[in-house]
């Protein structure tokens, strides 16, 4: 019932040859993988005013030369991940790229800093996207906090039913709300030159708090690049693009920069010339539109409820890239194997999980207030443009092809832009929360770095020495015991040969059963079987495919096979089990056995044997 119930809300299983089926149109992963960066509008130019305030209303017209220095900046960052894909058309995120180029610790880095950055990317949006609802409907405010968390969970929901239904869900409302930020640019100006004048209006007269200086006017621009964030999403998502998947990313991520770059300066521009001021219980977005479409339109509502859809689902670039990256560590052995799990709708639903906790911890924390999460974000990104930008110079230096020398200047320049600007985030935003992540990031580090030291020690103390050849073989029996073994081979280590060894002893005949990953190769599998056990009649190795994400299904349907074609024999299912001797090391171990065994308990009455493993380290 429980089995049903979840197939109903997430889907059927969907087999591996789908996975194609599950790549989008260039229109659909705009939206999907741009959803972030887009909707970064309704709230950058609020972040740069709301610092520049401090220094009184006069100040407010800076927001439009700050505007222009992050719209440069988008482009050289868009023009330096082009760069990027072009490198790595299997997809090059910040991680990727400085793991090959830089080198273990740099990596790290990017990757503690993007897993904070995404977890906050996701807060922060449904956050915001709450914000602008309750600037319509002012009796949200008490449960801004409530809501959001309703926000996460259904967008938790829907990346868990699998891409591509994420993907056509995030279309509407993604171009939804660039119609609607059109419709108010295309107004506004009509509104300007016929009926305004094109003046600018002054903003409400506001005491100085703080002296205009360089460094408030820093810290607005650093408030400000808020709005960069999610650029990186379309590199790190090659692969969810059609073939050409790497010439429709380039193209797409030029397209994003472009309506990107476009939308945050009609919303600053408009912004200035109607002196819109920050408003506690209002946004900059919703002000604005009510100065253009008129307060209680339909075409109001219509631009806060785009706006509230956008930020709700800009959280699903976070969804889209935490499980990838959170994968790509854990197939590095720096984050437990089952993060880099696939489940029955072709996605990392351990992944998807975890961000929808930290998420939801990050909401409460901040009681749906984005500010303290705006002053933080930021700076994991600008991290990883960084590093991933020096990571490209490094690249192409190291290849030296045609045009290298035009390439390593374009990523160099994106590398010092970046790097400046983290500098400016650090300094200016430092007392303001932006210490948590500079000490958050190291910390996160030596955890990664820490895991993978267990995984070796852990994995060591399971090795088969250097050239270790069992004399594993079925004892001679003068009548045959009516027994058949089948045993569950994960890999070839000391608990396997264990399983193995027992389930000879007790047995006329061993099967063993490998259900193999899209990652592990056939014939390297034989050949390792052939290495430790030898070629023994009564020792048989079955190696299958599984045409799904799970290896639980192709063991339970072995086993049911064997039953049916040996109806008169005992069947013994015999499972290794490495049991370790620290509580942590129960997340490193692929226990898979434990899942295994449940199946087939579910089904019939069956004998099962686990061999225990202790480890000595």
């Amino acid at each position: 019932m429980i089995l049903r119930l979840l197939q109903t809300l997430v889907g059927k299983p969907l087999e591996r040859h789908q996975t194609e089926a599950a790549t989008l149109p260039n229109f659909e992963a705009l939206a999907i993988l741009s959803s972030d960066a887009l909707s970064s509008v309704a709230y950058g130019t609020e972040a740069a005013l709301g610092v520049l305030v401090l220094a009184g209303s006069g100040a407010l017209k800076l927001s439009i030369p700050i505007t222009l220095a992050i719209i440069a900046l988008v482009a050289i960052v868009v023009l330096s991940y082009r760069q990027t894909i072009e490198a790595y058309p299997q997809g090059g995120g910040s991680y990727v790229v400085a793991r090959e180029n830089l080198g273990t610790t740099a990596s790290l880095v990017a990757a503690a800093s993007l897993l904070i950055d995404y977890v906050l990317t996701a807060a922060v949006s449904l956050m915001a996207g709450t914000q602008a609802l309750s600037s319509l409907v002012p009796q949200l405010l008490p449960h801004e906090v409530s809501f959001s968390l309703i926000l996460l969970v259904l967008v938790g929901w829907a990346n868990l039913r699998g891409v591509k239904d994420a993907g056509r869900l995030f279309a509407y409302p993604t171009y939804a709300f660039v119609v609607m930020v059109a419709l108010m640019a295309i107004a506004g100006v009509l509104n300007l030159a016929f009926g305004h004048g094109f003046h600018a209006d002054p903003p409400p007269p506001i005491k100085a708090l703080e002296p205009l200086g360089l460094f408030l006017i820093l810290r607005a621009f650093s408030s400000g690049c808020s709005a960069m964030t999610g650029i990186e999403a379309i590199s790190n998502g090659v692969k969810l693009f059609r073939a050409p998947a790497a010439a429709n990313a380039r193209l797409t991520m030029v397209v994003m920069g472009v309506i990107l770059s476009l939308m945050f300066f009609s919303v600053s521009a408009l912004g200035y010339a109607y002196g819109i001021a920050p408003n506690p219980n209002q946004t900059v977005m919703a002000q604005i539109g009510g100065r253009v479409f008129g307060e209680g339109s339909i075409l109001l509502w219509a631009l806060q409820i785009a706006t509230l859809l956008i930020l709700a689902l800009a959280a699903n670039t976070s969804f889209a890239d935490f499980p990838r990256l959170a994968a790509l560590l854990a197939k590095d052995r720096f984050l437990p194997r089952q993060m880099g799990w696939v489940g029955d709708r072709l996605v990392f639903q351990n992944g998807i999980l975890f961000l929808l906790l930290a998420a939801g911890l990050v909401i409460v924390i901040c009681q749906g207030d984005t500010n303290m999460a705006v002053n933080l974000y930021a700076l994991g990104v600008f991290t990883a443009f960084t590093l991933s930008q020096a990571g490209m110079v490094r690249h192409w230096w190291r290849l030296k092809g045609e045009a290298w020398l035009q390439h390593s200047l374009m990523n160099a320049l994106g590398a010092l832009t970046t790097f400046l600007v983290l500098l400016v985030i650090i300094v200016s935003k430092f007392n303001e929360g932006a210490w948590s992540v500079v000490v958050a990031v190291p910390l996160i580090v030596l955890l990664l770095a820490g895991v993978r030291r267990r995984y070796r020690e852990v994995y060591g103390a399971m090795a088969l020495p250097e050239g270790y050849r069992s004399n594993l073989c079925l004892p001679k029996r003068t009548e045959p015991i009516g027994n058949r073994s089948i045993v569950w081979v994960p890999s070839i280590t000391e608990p396997t040969l264990d399983a193995l060894r027992y389930a000879a002893a007790i047995s006329d005949h061993v099967l063993g059963v490998w259900v193999k990953s899209d990652e592990e190769d056939t014939a390297e599998i034989e050949a390792a079987w052939i290495a430790a056990v030898g070629i023994n009649p009564g020792l048989e190795l079955r190696i299958m495919e599984s045409p799904g994400s799970s290896l639980v299904s192709p063991f339970v349907d072995c086993v049911e096979a064997e039953e049916d074609a040996y109806p008169e024999l005992l069947q013994t299912i015999v499972m290794p089990m490495a049991i370790p001797r620290k509580p942590f090391d129960g997340l490193l171990l692929n226990q898979r056995a434990i899942n295994m065994r449940q199946a087939l308990v579910d089904q019939r009455n069956r004998v099962f044997t686990v061999v225990r493993y202790y480890l000595n380290k």
